[in-house]
């Protein structure tokens, strides 16, 4: 490989506040304009006939199915996520209720991007940005809940703790990711505080209870591009960010898309495609409800998750995540390569029953491991439902058919003010 060619430059602000701020260089071969990898037309179109809907209930029968066999995987998995559920109780409820807090000062009228830019950094947040708040992306169970008075989206990203997720997968990466979520509720709290002191309204989005998928709008406000792994690769932390929304009617200035060459550099390194013990990541992009993007195979993925500690190769295995974006990209400069690629420091993971996997191994399931339901956890027990009646004889068998019925869907219904996953969106 040789020397790439330059072909511009982005400048960004330090990691952590009172650093220095980085110029990142992007070569001329990676360059693609945002505008490109979004048709709005078909964004629009996708949310008025297939509105979306939180994971936790368009596929709650495998969240389910998920957590029976990480009980019986991986019951250490299960106490954390317990554990974290209920340390979380507390801040869960205060960001639900958020957007009824009434500001406490009065409002200028002044533009004040400025003042919750270098507020949210002096708390601790590392990646800061504006921009419109697309109500496309709102779940279906969320849009009664969301105000319709607050048009700006902030953008703030935390990030995880380095060496805990080199760790992948594991539960010491599994608490690094935690105790990300209970640090962003803190800070949620304080810069709501300031937004109200200042006049102004906020409702806030994340952490574990979410208005809906948020990377579209970390994107649109300059904070990082869609990797090929589904993850947001912010500049200085890469998928190492945890994401968190603040919606406000204070008047503020928008930011915009940044080419930070993330997108076609995806498409040379793919060594999160090749890593994957899943198999779910997909090397080549398509369009999907109007963004080009890698699809990635849940059905796949999740299997692993519940077996595997969350897993999280992906993360662990991604360059910028790893040495952050300007080495990367300063390496791929120089070079034409991909700093990392191929060798056991970016890309060996170790999993707990199969052993260590150097570059260019894999491990091997069966088609069995991969096994299970999709769907709604209502729509199979339905099925369920239905099958035993029609094999039911006698009025006794029908009744205990109708109880077991009776009960699972009682517990479906229940099933959705729990956290399936270390984060995961609640369903309800």
């Amino acid at each position: 490989m040789a020397r790439r060619l330059l072909g511009h430059n982005v400048n960004r602000r330090g990691r952590t506040n009172g650093d220095e701020s980085i110029e990142i260089p992007v070569a001329k071969d990676l360059e693609k304009d945002p505008a490109t990898m979004r048709r709005e037309d078909e964004i629009t179109f996708y949310n008025r006939e297939y509105p979306l809907e939180s994971f936790a209930i368009a596929e709650s029968a495998s969240a389910e199915w998920a957590g029976t066999v990480r009980d019986e995987f991986s019951p250490e998995t299960t106490k954390l996520y317990e554990k974290f559920q209920k340390e979380m109780e507390p801040a869960i409820d205060w960001v639900r209720h958020s957007g009824e807090l009434q500001p406490t000062g009065q409002p200028t009228g002044e533009d004040v991007t400025v003042s919750l830019r270098e507020k949210a950094y002096e708390l601790g947040y590392g990646e800061v940005g504006f921009t419109r708040f697309d109500r496309r992306y709102i779940y279906q169970v969320r849009r009664k809940d969301v105000r319709a008075d607050l048009p700006h989206a902030i953008c703030l990203a935390l990030e995880q703790d380095y060496v805990g997720t080199q760790t992948l997968p594991s539960l010491e990466a599994e608490v690094a990711q935690g105790e990300a979520y209970k640090r962003q509720a803190e800070l949620a709290e304080k810069l709501v505080a300031h937004i109200n002191a200042l006049g102004y309204s906020a409702q806030v989005s994340g952490p574990t209870w979410h208005f809906g998928p948020m990377i579209p709008m970390f994107v649109e406000s300059g904070l990082g591009q869609l990797g090929v792994n589904g993850q947001l690769l912010s500049p200085h932390f890469g998928s190492r960010a945890r994401l968190q929304i603040i919606l406000t009617n204070a008047k503020v200035t928008h930011d915009k898309p940044v080419d930070y060459g993330i997108h076609k550099f995806c498409e040379v390194c793919q060594v999160c495609f090749m890593r994957c013990p899943g198999r779910a990541i997909q090397g080549q992009r398509l369009w999907f409800r109007g963004v080009e993007k890698a699809k990635l195979i849940y059905k796949r993925c999740r299997p692993v998750m519940a077996r595997y500690s969350g897993c999280g190769v992906c993360m662990k295995v991604c360059p910028i995540q790893k040495y952050g974006l300007k080495p990367t990209m300063d390496h791929y400069l120089e070079t034409g390569e991909i700093l990392g690629k191929g060798t056991s420091n970016l890309e060996a993971y170790e999993l707990p029953d199969k052993g260590y996997f150097r570059p260019g191994k894999l491990p091997v399931f069966g088609a069995e491991f991969f096994r299970m339901p999709v769907g709604r956890t209502e729509d199979h027990i339905v099925e369920g439902y239905k099958e035993g009646l029609a094999e039911a004889s006698t009025k006794e068998e029908r009744e205990k058919v109708w109880e077991k019925y009776r009960e699972s869907m009682e517990k479906a219904l229940q099933q959705g003010t729990t956290i399936v996953d270390m984060g995961m969106d609640l369903a309800n």
